[in-house]
């Protein structure tokens, strides 16, 4: 659903909320689930009971938010993965939202799902129209796992467009967390051999490239290759990477520009901000105004200069912070309730632009991990970094509540190094690989360091990942055991002709003399004979169903 609103008559009209869906229910015997959290903790699962008045979540912050993703489902309280009555809605736009739900005294309910009116106005001329976003609902019956399949499959297979949306995606190694921004050329492409050599298929560059970039302070908008650090310059660095037989990628913050840049000193008027007063930092860093299309332009522009000399196959879309003093210097005052949405506007016109130029590099969205993953992101980049939280402990809350409403092979999930560097945890290399392959995969680390153990176990973990990657990121996905409620966590995934299933289960405590235990699976073929692997033993879908797989 959504709404198209024109101004057919001769006078302005200052539209101040315009919602996408609004749905009424006829009773308030409702628990609502949404995904919560903050930055490394995102959309984690929260439920509670309908209650007489409003009950929200939103995002002022002028992206979706690590706070609340943009969806909230209602479900009947006996509701469960595998049975019971559920709506969820979600809504198809990556800026400020307003999901409300409003129990009245009569005990009906009122659901609503749109732009977040808040600070909002727009000013409707004579003669034009204002589309909003489209919200997406679905019915279920057979349990949050239908719920979730069914947004699964709209936004795997019809929301997300282009080469990559039926493609498995290439495995690869990420430098972020090996080398930060430490980049220098010899020790780049030494890295890109070891990636080579393990078997992955891709090498990509993080932060640390461009003009200055040394330290988080500076650089920002300056999108030019820092001689000091790559002498040979990226198109050259990126050819050389490809003779090794892998593809390269490469890492921007488009929207984001450092006090300390050329961008800055020569237009300080793009950084958004309120004249006369106080401007925020986030991360040592500010918002460029994308609701200016010259802006735009000009990023677009010279990310377009880096493309056309180097050769690159994935692109790292990355936005750091959210939103504050939202004022554009380029617009009157009686627009400036128009700037949150102008932004994001811009946003989606530069990955129009990038995207119908350079089909053939895969985009990967990124708002400091989490922060924009929303179907509007999906639109044009297939995958999002599910969270700055690579832990893999940590990871089971994050991927389980990312897939209530988003598809395996949007999920951006890596192995990473010990200690890990958010939490310090140290878990098994086999973990870390169990727990990531439930995504699009690869590797967060510096392969240099890698032990020749390690090593040998990375390459049967590509190995594995190549044979079943199709099945992983395209299978029918079924959750079978909450993180939320206890030290086990599991999950499935089955083929389409249901010949095939792989099962993701995980006990991040150990217990001493535990009981008996088995995990019932769940699409399996009822009278279809399964090998499982590591057993001597067949058994049938329907015992595997509803008898179990022994745990014990």
């Amino acid at each position: 659903m959504s709404a198209r609103l024109e101004n057919r008559g001769g006078e302005a009209l200052p539209l101040t909320a315009a919602m996408s869906l609004s749905l009424d229910l006829p009773d308030d015997d409702w628990e609502q689930m949404v995904l919560a959290g903050a930055w490394a903790r995102e959309r984690n699962i929260e439920v509670h009971p309908l209650h007489t008045g409003v009950q929200s979540i939103y995002s002022l912050r002028g992206h979706s938010s690590h706070n609340y993703n943009p969806f909230l489902c209602l479900k009947r309280r006996e509701t469960t993965e595998q049975s019971g009555e559920c709506f969820g809605l979600s809504l198809v736009y990556s800026g400020n939202f307003l999901a409300e739900t409003d129990v009245n005294t009569y005990h009906t309910t009122r659901v609503s799902m749109g732009i977040h009116p808040y600070t909002f106005s727009w000013p409707l001329q004579p003669g034009e129209s204002f589309q909003t976003p489209e919200a997406v609902l679905v019915y279920a019956q057979k349990g949050l796992n239908a719920m979730s399949q069914a947004f699964h499959g709209l936004f795997r297979e019809r929301l997300a467009r282009g080469r990559f949306r039926d493609e498995p995606r290439p495995l690869l190694l990420n430098s972020w967390e090996g080398i930060y921004m430490d980049v220098d050329e010899a020790r780049v492409l030494e890295m890109a051999q070891a990636t080579a050599d393990l078997g992955l298929e891709m090498f990509v560059l993080d932060d640390g490239w461009f003009k200055g970039r040394d330290t988080d302070s500076t650089s920002l908008g300056d999108w030019v290759t820092d001689s000091r650090k790559l002498p040979s310059g990226l198109g050259s660095l990126s050819r050389k990477v490809e003779d090794m037989g892998i593809q390269f990628g490469l890492w921007f913050e488009p929207e984001m520009i450092s006090m300390d840049s050329d961008l800055y000193r020569s237009h300080p008027d793009w950084l958004m901000h309120t004249p006369g007063r106080r401007i925020s930092t986030g991360r040592k860093q500010f918002v460029l105004d994308f609701a200016n299309l010259e802006v735009v332009t000009y990023i677009g522009d010279a990310m377009e200069k880096i493309l056309d000399e180097a050769s690159i196959s994935y692109i790292k879309w990355d936005m750091n912070r959210s939103l504050s003093e939202v004022y554009s210097l380029h617009y009157p005052a009686d627009q400036q309730g128009t700037i949150y949405h102008r932004f994001i506007l811009g946003v989606y016109a530069l990955y129009d632009r990038l995207t119908k130029a350079h089909p053939e590099i895969l985009f990967e969205s990124c708002a400091s991990g989490g922060a924009r993953f929303d179907p509007g992101m999906l639109y044009y980049a297939p995958q999002t970094w599910t969270s700055d939280d690579t832990d893999a402990v940590e990871r089971l809350k994050i991927q389980y509540g990312t897939s209530m409403l988003y598809p395996i092979s949007s999920m951006g999930s890596h192995v990473s190094a010990i200690p890990n560097h958010q939490l310090h945890r140290l878990t098994s290399l086999h973990m870390r690989f169990a727990v990531a392959i439930f995504g699009t995969f690869g590797y967060e680390l510096d392969p240099l360091a890698l032990t020749e153990d390690e090593k040998e176990e990375i390459r049967d973990q590509v190995r594995f990942m190549k044979k079943y990657r199709q099945l992983i990121q395209f299978g029918t996905f079924y959750r079978l055991q909450s993180p939320f409620a206890g030290t086990e966590t599991a999950w499935m995934v089955v083929s389409e002709d249901k010949k095939q299933a792989i099962v993701g289960y995980y006990r991040v405590l150990q217990e001493i003399n535990a009981p008996f235990r088995r995990l019932k699976l769940q699409g399996l073929a009822p009278d279809r004979l399964y090998a499982i692997s590591g057993k001597e033993e067949q058994e049938y879908g329907i015992e595997l169903q509803r008898a179990g797989l022994v745990l014990t």
